[in-house]
């Protein structure tokens, strides 16, 4: 198994038992340290297993992850929709 995806399967196992420890921020700090580990994972698996196999990884990563890719798609649908924030 190459070097990428026992990475990419840590990463998982690491976020796993990261979600079952109480947090007072509800995860984010944590959430925040998954995604900086996370990217140069994903881009190593891509480079060493080709983009199907990275596209499968992310997609995994994305279902860890899921509230942060809620958050960023309801901002970037707010954007593009010219709608204003209050605040």
């Amino acid at each position: 198994m190459p070097l990428s995806l026992i990475l990419a399967a840590l990463w998982a196992l690491v976020a796993n038992v990261l979600a079952l420890l109480p947090s007072r921020d509800n995860h984010w700090r944590r959430a925040y340290g998954l995604i900086a580990a996370g990217i140069p994972i994903l881009g190593f698996v891509t480079y060493e297993n080709g983009p199907w196999i990275g596209l499968a990884v992310l997609v995994a990563g994305m279902s860890v992850l899921r509230w942060p890719v809620i958050y960023l798609s309801r901002w970037a649908r707010r954007k593009s929709l010219g709608v204003r924030d209050h605040g």
